[in-house]
Protein backbone atom coordinates (compact mmCIF):
# COMPACT_ATOMS: atom_id res chain seq x y z
CA UNK A 1 0.00 0.00 0.00
CA UNK A 2 1.30 3.16 -0.64
CA UNK A 3 2.39 5.86 2.24
CA UNK A 4 1.37 8.78 3.19
CA UNK A 5 1.70 11.61 6.32
CA UNK A 6 -1.96 12.00 8.26
CA UNK A 7 -2.97 13.16 11.12
CA UNK A 8 -5.36 11.31 12.95
CA UNK A 9 -7.43 13.57 14.89
CA UNK A 10 -7.38 17.64 15.39
CA UNK A 11 -4.55 18.62 18.11
CA UNK A 12 -0.85 18.72 18.25
CA UNK A 13 2.22 17.11 16.31
CA UNK A 14 1.05 13.83 18.80
CA UNK A 15 -1.52 13.57 16.38
CA UNK A 16 0.46 12.88 13.33
CA UNK A 17 2.09 9.24 11.88
CA UNK A 18 3.19 8.36 8.76
CA UNK A 19 1.40 5.14 7.41
CA UNK A 20 0.30 2.93 5.13
CA UNK A 21 -2.95 3.93 2.71
CA UNK A 22 -5.54 3.20 0.32
CA UNK A 23 -4.54 4.01 -3.09
CA UNK A 24 -7.04 6.59 -4.20
CA UNK A 25 -9.10 6.64 -7.18
CA UNK A 26 -9.95 9.48 -9.54
CA UNK A 27 -13.69 10.74 -9.39
CA UNK A 28 -14.94 13.02 -11.98
CA UNK A 29 -12.67 16.25 -12.66
CA UNK A 30 -9.79 14.53 -11.11
CA UNK A 31 -6.64 13.14 -11.84
CA UNK A 32 -5.28 10.61 -9.93
CA UNK A 33 -1.08 11.84 -9.77
CA UNK A 34 1.84 9.74 -8.57
CA UNK A 35 3.57 12.23 -6.59
CA UNK A 36 7.10 13.58 -7.21
CA UNK A 37 7.15 16.77 -4.64
CA UNK A 38 5.06 17.81 -2.44
CA UNK A 39 4.98 21.68 -1.05
CA UNK A 40 4.35 22.73 3.03
CA UNK A 41 2.71 25.40 3.86
CA UNK A 42 1.78 27.12 7.62
CA UNK A 43 -1.98 25.63 6.66
CA UNK A 44 -1.11 22.23 6.95
CA UNK A 45 -0.58 22.62 10.21
CA UNK A 46 -2.91 24.87 10.95
CA UNK A 47 -5.92 22.33 9.75
CA UNK A 48 -4.51 19.71 11.97
CA UNK A 49 -5.41 21.77 14.90
CA UNK A 50 -9.19 22.27 13.71
CA UNK A 51 -8.68 25.79 11.62
CA UNK A 52 -11.13 25.89 8.85
CA UNK A 53 -10.33 27.98 5.80
CA UNK A 54 -12.89 30.74 4.71
CA UNK A 55 -16.19 29.04 3.07
CA UNK A 56 -15.02 25.34 4.32
CA UNK A 57 -17.46 23.36 5.30
CA UNK A 58 -18.17 19.80 6.33
CA UNK A 59 -16.32 17.62 8.43
CA UNK A 60 -12.74 15.90 7.78
CA UNK A 61 -12.82 12.42 7.66
CA UNK A 62 -9.92 10.65 9.43
CA UNK A 63 -7.08 10.10 9.04
CA UNK A 64 -6.60 13.32 6.88
CA UNK A 65 -3.17 13.46 4.71
CA UNK A 66 -1.31 16.48 5.01
CA UNK A 67 -0.94 19.25 2.58
CA UNK A 68 -2.27 20.93 -0.24
CA UNK A 69 0.03 21.56 -3.25
CA UNK A 70 1.62 19.08 -5.04
CA UNK A 71 3.66 18.26 -8.59
CA UNK A 72 3.80 14.95 -10.54
CA UNK A 73 2.83 12.16 -12.88
CA UNK A 74 -0.80 11.12 -13.80
CA UNK A 75 -1.46 7.87 -13.49
CA UNK A 76 -5.22 7.75 -13.97
CA UNK A 77 -7.85 10.47 -15.53
CA UNK A 78 -11.28 10.88 -14.05
CA UNK A 79 -14.66 11.09 -15.65
CA UNK A 80 -15.11 14.11 -17.98
CA UNK A 81 -11.44 15.09 -17.48
CA UNK A 82 -9.73 16.88 -20.77
CA UNK A 83 -6.78 17.82 -21.68
CA UNK A 84 -4.80 15.51 -19.23
CA UNK A 85 -3.42 11.89 -20.26
CA UNK A 86 -1.91 9.51 -18.32
CA UNK A 87 2.12 10.30 -18.27
CA UNK A 88 1.29 14.01 -18.36
CA UNK A 89 3.83 16.22 -15.53
CA UNK A 90 1.73 18.09 -13.95
CA UNK A 91 1.02 20.28 -10.63
CA UNK A 92 -1.78 21.53 -8.82
CA UNK A 93 -3.96 22.16 -6.02
CA UNK A 94 -4.38 18.68 -4.29
CA UNK A 95 -8.23 17.43 -3.68
CA UNK A 96 -7.57 15.46 -0.18
CA UNK A 97 -3.91 16.02 0.95
CA UNK A 98 -0.17 16.10 -0.95
CA UNK A 99 2.46 14.12 1.48
CA UNK A 100 1.71 10.83 -0.34
CA UNK A 101 3.01 8.61 -2.41
CA UNK A 102 -0.23 9.58 -4.34
CA UNK A 103 -2.66 12.14 -4.70
CA UNK A 104 -5.85 13.44 -6.04
CA UNK A 105 -6.01 16.76 -8.39
CA UNK A 106 -8.88 18.95 -9.19
CA UNK A 107 -8.31 18.92 -13.04
CA UNK A 108 -9.78 22.66 -13.05
CA UNK A 109 -6.83 23.81 -10.84
CA UNK A 110 -3.61 21.81 -12.26
CA UNK A 111 -1.62 22.62 -15.20
CA UNK A 112 0.92 20.97 -17.11
CA UNK A 113 4.59 21.14 -15.70
CA UNK A 114 6.91 23.12 -18.50
CA UNK A 115 9.95 20.97 -18.86
CA UNK A 116 12.23 23.11 -17.91
CA UNK A 117 10.57 23.63 -14.24
CA UNK A 118 11.63 20.94 -11.53
CA UNK A 119 8.86 18.78 -10.18
CA UNK A 120 10.26 20.26 -6.57
CA UNK A 121 9.94 23.66 -7.65
CA UNK A 122 6.49 23.46 -9.44
CA UNK A 123 5.18 21.60 -5.69
CA UNK A 124 5.31 25.23 -4.50
CA UNK A 125 3.52 27.40 -6.42
CA UNK A 126 -0.09 26.26 -6.26
CA UNK A 127 -0.23 27.77 -3.10
CA UNK A 128 2.11 30.45 -1.87
CA UNK A 129 2.69 31.49 -5.23
CA UNK A 130 -0.54 31.60 -6.75
CA UNK A 131 -1.86 33.14 -3.70
CA UNK A 132 0.67 35.86 -4.05
CA UNK A 133 -0.23 36.47 -7.79
CA UNK A 134 -3.96 36.58 -7.16
CA UNK A 135 -3.17 39.25 -4.37
CA UNK A 136 -1.27 41.54 -6.13
CA UNK A 137 -3.43 41.37 -9.55
CA UNK A 138 -6.45 41.99 -6.75
CA UNK A 139 -4.50 45.32 -5.67
CA UNK A 140 -3.83 46.49 -9.23
CA UNK A 141 -1.33 48.98 -8.30
CA UNK A 142 0.41 51.12 -10.98
CA UNK A 143 4.09 50.63 -11.91
CA UNK A 144 5.49 52.84 -9.99
CA UNK A 145 3.73 52.39 -6.90
CA UNK A 146 4.75 51.56 -2.95
CA UNK A 147 3.30 48.03 -1.51
CA UNK A 148 4.05 47.03 1.60
CA UNK A 149 4.19 43.25 2.17
CA UNK A 150 4.14 41.88 6.36
CA UNK A 151 5.30 38.61 6.39
CA UNK A 152 7.85 38.81 3.70
CA UNK A 153 9.96 36.55 4.75
CA UNK A 154 7.93 33.75 4.43
CA UNK A 155 6.55 31.32 1.34
CA UNK A 156 4.25 33.36 0.42
CA UNK A 157 5.74 36.59 1.43
CA UNK A 158 9.02 36.18 -0.59
CA UNK A 159 6.40 35.36 -3.96
CA UNK A 160 4.07 38.49 -3.09
CA UNK A 161 7.29 40.63 -3.24
CA UNK A 162 9.24 39.58 -6.67
CA UNK A 163 6.22 39.26 -8.04
CA UNK A 164 5.11 43.01 -7.35
CA UNK A 165 8.86 44.16 -8.47
CA UNK A 166 8.07 42.14 -11.62
CA UNK A 167 5.26 44.55 -12.28
CA UNK A 168 7.12 47.48 -11.68
CA UNK A 169 5.68 48.12 -8.16
CA UNK A 170 8.22 49.29 -5.69
CA UNK A 171 8.26 47.03 -1.85
CA UNK A 172 8.87 47.14 1.68
CA UNK A 173 8.89 43.96 3.21
CA UNK A 174 8.52 43.53 7.03
CA UNK A 175 9.98 40.77 8.21
CA UNK A 176 12.18 39.60 11.35
CA UNK A 177 15.89 40.82 12.06
CA UNK A 178 16.82 38.00 11.09
CA UNK A 179 15.30 37.77 7.40
CA UNK A 180 16.80 41.12 6.48
CA UNK A 181 18.83 40.02 4.15
CA UNK A 182 16.60 37.70 2.56
CA UNK A 183 14.33 39.94 2.23
CA UNK A 184 16.58 42.13 0.88
CA UNK A 185 17.85 39.71 -1.71
CA UNK A 186 14.35 39.77 -2.93
CA UNK A 187 14.08 43.44 -3.85
CA UNK A 188 12.40 45.01 -1.02
CA UNK A 189 13.25 48.00 1.78
CA UNK A 190 12.83 45.66 5.13
CA UNK A 191 11.76 46.98 7.84
CA UNK A 192 11.65 45.13 11.07
CA UNK A 193 8.50 43.91 12.33
CA UNK A 194 7.11 43.85 15.70
CA UNK A 195 5.54 47.25 18.28
CA UNK A 196 5.85 50.85 16.47
CA UNK A 197 5.56 49.12 13.23
CA UNK A 198 3.85 52.18 11.54
CA UNK A 199 6.40 54.64 13.06
CA UNK A 200 9.05 52.50 11.41
CA UNK A 201 7.72 52.13 7.99
CA UNK A 202 6.93 56.51 7.68
CA UNK A 203 10.61 56.28 8.96
CA UNK A 204 11.81 54.02 6.05
CA UNK A 205 9.14 55.78 3.41
CA UNK A 206 8.38 59.10 3.97
CA UNK A 207 6.24 59.36 0.73
CA UNK A 208 3.99 56.69 2.60
CA UNK A 209 2.84 53.85 1.07
CA UNK A 210 0.06 53.05 -1.42
CA UNK A 211 -0.85 49.49 -0.68
CA UNK A 212 -0.81 47.02 1.93
CA UNK A 213 -0.56 42.79 1.53
CA UNK A 214 -0.86 41.70 4.89
CA UNK A 215 0.52 38.21 5.77
CA UNK A 216 0.28 38.08 9.83
CA UNK A 217 -2.30 39.60 10.39
CA UNK A 218 -3.34 40.46 14.38
CA UNK A 219 -1.49 43.98 15.64
CA UNK A 220 0.73 44.06 12.28
CA UNK A 221 -2.41 44.22 10.53
CA UNK A 222 -4.00 46.75 12.45
CA UNK A 223 -0.84 48.88 12.39
CA UNK A 224 -0.44 48.56 8.40
CA UNK A 225 -4.03 49.82 8.18
CA UNK A 226 -3.26 52.81 10.23
CA UNK A 227 -0.67 53.70 6.87
CA UNK A 228 -3.56 53.81 4.34
CA UNK A 229 -5.37 56.66 3.25
CA UNK A 230 -7.52 54.00 0.98
CA UNK A 231 -8.53 50.96 3.01
CA UNK A 232 -9.48 49.03 -0.54
CA UNK A 233 -5.97 48.52 -1.48
CA UNK A 234 -5.50 46.61 2.04
CA UNK A 235 -5.84 42.86 1.85
CA UNK A 236 -5.04 39.98 3.68
CA UNK A 237 -3.95 35.92 3.28
CA UNK A 238 -4.06 35.62 7.37
CA UNK A 239 -6.65 37.53 9.30
CA UNK A 240 -10.79 36.34 8.98
CA UNK A 241 -12.98 38.13 6.42
CA UNK A 242 -15.18 39.64 9.82
CA UNK A 243 -11.75 41.46 10.70
CA UNK A 244 -10.40 42.94 7.99
CA UNK A 245 -14.03 43.40 7.03
CA UNK A 246 -13.71 46.25 10.64
CA UNK A 247 -10.37 47.44 9.21
CA UNK A 248 -11.94 48.82 5.42
CA UNK A 249 -10.25 45.94 3.76
CA UNK A 250 -10.33 42.28 2.01
CA UNK A 251 -9.38 38.87 1.76
CA UNK A 252 -6.99 37.73 -0.95
CA UNK A 253 -9.92 36.85 -3.16
CA UNK A 254 -8.62 33.40 -4.98
CA UNK A 255 -8.96 32.69 -8.46
CA UNK A 256 -8.19 28.90 -8.30
CA UNK A 257 -7.73 28.51 -12.06
CA UNK A 258 -4.80 26.95 -14.13
CA UNK A 259 -4.27 30.00 -15.95
CA UNK A 260 -2.65 31.32 -12.86
CA UNK A 261 -0.49 28.61 -12.25
CA UNK A 262 0.26 28.89 -16.13
CA UNK A 263 1.60 32.51 -15.24
CA UNK A 264 3.02 31.76 -12.00
CA UNK A 265 5.23 29.05 -13.91
CA UNK A 266 6.11 31.64 -16.23
CA UNK A 267 7.23 33.60 -14.12
CA UNK A 268 9.77 31.05 -12.93
CA UNK A 269 11.02 30.44 -16.74
CA UNK A 270 12.08 34.05 -17.10
CA UNK A 271 13.51 34.43 -13.88
CA UNK A 272 11.52 37.12 -12.09
CA UNK A 273 10.20 34.36 -9.41
CA UNK A 274 12.68 32.15 -7.59
CA UNK A 275 10.30 29.67 -5.39
CA UNK A 276 13.60 30.08 -2.48
CA UNK A 277 13.51 26.54 -1.17
CA UNK A 278 15.95 26.36 1.66
CA UNK A 279 15.35 22.71 2.48
CA UNK A 280 13.84 19.56 0.84
CA UNK A 281 13.13 16.57 2.83
CA UNK A 282 12.09 13.02 2.05
CA UNK A 283 8.81 11.66 2.71
CA UNK A 284 9.60 9.28 6.02
CA UNK A 285 10.86 12.88 7.34
CA UNK A 286 7.82 14.68 6.48
CA UNK A 287 7.40 15.63 10.17
CA UNK A 288 10.53 17.52 10.60
CA UNK A 289 9.47 19.11 7.13
CA UNK A 290 6.57 20.17 8.79
CA UNK A 291 8.11 21.21 12.55
CA UNK A 292 9.90 23.20 10.56
CA UNK A 293 7.51 25.38 9.03
CA UNK A 294 4.98 25.16 12.41
CA UNK A 295 8.16 26.40 14.35
CA UNK A 296 8.18 29.93 12.28
CA UNK A 297 11.88 29.74 11.40
CA UNK A 298 11.24 28.35 7.69
CA UNK A 299 12.77 31.24 4.93
CA UNK A 300 11.06 30.70 1.52
CA UNK A 301 9.70 27.44 1.02
CA UNK A 302 10.10 23.85 2.26
CA UNK A 303 9.47 20.93 0.20
CA UNK A 304 8.97 17.06 0.57
CA UNK A 305 10.46 15.21 -2.26
CA UNK A 306 8.13 12.38 -2.58
CA UNK A 307 9.91 10.43 -5.69
CA UNK A 308 12.99 10.76 -8.23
Amino acid sequence: MPKAYVFTRYGGPETEALTDVARPSPGPGQLLVAVRAAGVNPVDWKLRTGYRRPGESGERVFPAVFGSEAAGVVEEVGAGVTGFAVGDAVFGNTVDGAYAEYALLAAAVTAHKPAGLSFTDAATLPVAAATAYDGIRQLGLAEGATLLVTGAGGGVGAAAVQIARAFGVRVVGVASEQKKDFVASLGAVHVAGGPDLADRVRATVPGGVDAVFDLVGDRTLAEAAALLADRTKLITAAAPPATVAELGGSRVVRARTAAVLDAVAALVLRGALDPHITRTFPLDLAEEALRTVEDGHALGKIVIEVAA
